[in-house]
């Protein structure tokens, strides 16, 4: 079926061929890095995790949304669904793509992935991150591609793939679970030290990855002759809703047990995140960003009148999808390092070759989720046909 991927119309190679050139730009600026050494970028000893596991983080929350579809479709027989699940599936295995790769480039040198497998440490939260997200990645690569060749075929899917979606199920939930672990295991970093942690990804992810499906959705009902149906993008409207509701209330439950408590160390991680803290405000903009759509997302999401229109909802839906992007790609990994333990405060600042390669990073996630949907999209129109 990989051979519907090397037909289409010039638009589809054009933005093809811009894919490509920024994955090699960013390719280019890694061959930078790998011979320089992590300092080409904008970390540093007091800041050791920055853009790259920002990425990472939020782009594992993109993957277990797809969860969202296979859930209620193959447990639930949600037949609405049936048209989308795919492109659930497709996306997961493009962002879980990312989110390897940004934990390659995070590295420095990529052999030292191989020191996980060579000697694995079960009591380490890194190893059993390795092994969900490689698993869900196969799960998702094998169902897909089993479920789609087999309508691709016009016959149902074979029985014996349903025990491999039953347990695609929970492993979805574990990717994420088990990062928030890597998180609130750490004792030292007060600002990760939540209960919550896990329930707060969970809660963004079922949030940020079906308003990115569902923007997808509407872009491929604009411009191309599939439509993936109303009613199951209105059904994924009311997911991003509640799912958006419930990860604002956590941020407020952690506002309150912070300041309500009035615990210094803990209180110092969200003025700096909120309020200009001794001349320094560099995340401060962006934290107030994230709330300011996070908010506008809320009135535009809640409201049925501005959900069921097409260009209020996709409005929502960047809304929440930015929101949630910088609350989980920026401010979360760098507030956990500012201030320090010792209350210093070191500014960190992305470099032009950090930026370069998480576009191309990106970059390669868009190509394999194109190629992906390009093969999905005509397999289905053919049998619609």
């Amino acid at each position: 079926m990989l051979e519907k991927a090397l037909r289409g119309n010039k638009s589809y190679f054009v933005w093809i061929g811009f894919l490509l050139l920024l994955v090699g730009m960013g390719f280019r600026f890694y061959l930078m890095q790998l011979g320089y050494g992590l300092g080409i970028t904008g970390m540093s000893r007091d800041v050791s995790w920055g853009l790259y596991i920002g990425q990472f983080t939020f782009l594992v929350g993109v993957a277990a949304s797809a969860v969202m579809l296979v859930l209620p479709y193959y447990l639930h027989n949600y037949k609405v669904f049936g048209k989308i699940t795919i492109l659930g599936e497709f996306l997961a295995v493009a962002a879980v793509t990312m989110c390897l790769t940004f934990i390659v480039v995070d590295l420095g040198r990529p052999d030292r992935a191989f020191n996980v497998l060579l000697h694995p440490t079960p009591n380490s939260v890194l190893f059993w991150d390795m092994v969900v997200l490689n698993g869900y990645l196969f799960l998702n690569i094998f169902v897909g591609w089993t479920v789609l060749e087999a309508e691709a075929k016009s016959a149902p899917p074979p029985k014996w793939i349903k025990p491999f979606i039953y347990l695609s199920i929970p492993w979805a939930v574990s990717i994420h679970t088990v990062t928030a672990f890597l998180y609130a295991g750490l004792p030292g970093r007060s600002f990760w030290l939540s209960a919550i942690m896990a329930p707060r990804f969970l809660a963004s992810a079922f949030a940020a990855g079906p308003a990115l499906l569902i923007m997808i959705c509407l872009f491929l009902r604009k411009y191309t002759k599939f439509d993936a149906g109303w009613e199951a993008i209105q059904s994924l409207a009311k997911i991003v809703t509640y799912a958006m509701i419930i990860s604002v209330f956590f941020v407020l439950c952690e506002l309150f047990t912070v300041f309500y408590s009035q615990i210094p160390e803990d209180m110092n991680h969200f003025r700096y995140l909120f309020f200009r803290s001794s001349r320094h405000d560099g995340l401060v903009p962006w934290m107030w960003a994230s709330t300011v759509l996070a908010m506008l997302s809320l009135v535009l999401m809640i409201n049925p009148k501005t959900r069921n229109s097409p260009g209020t909802l996709a409005m929502g839906c960047v809304c929440v999808f930015f929101s949630l992007w910088i609350e989980k790609g920026i401010t979360l990994v760098l507030t956990g390092y500012i201030p320090s333990p010792l209350e210093t405060i070191t500014q960190y600042h992305p470099s032009v070759p950090e930026i370069g390669i998480v576009i191309g990073v990106w970059s390669l996630g868009f190509l394999i989720l194109s190629i992906l949907y390009k093969v999905a999209l005509s397999v289905k129109l053919e049998s619609a046909s």
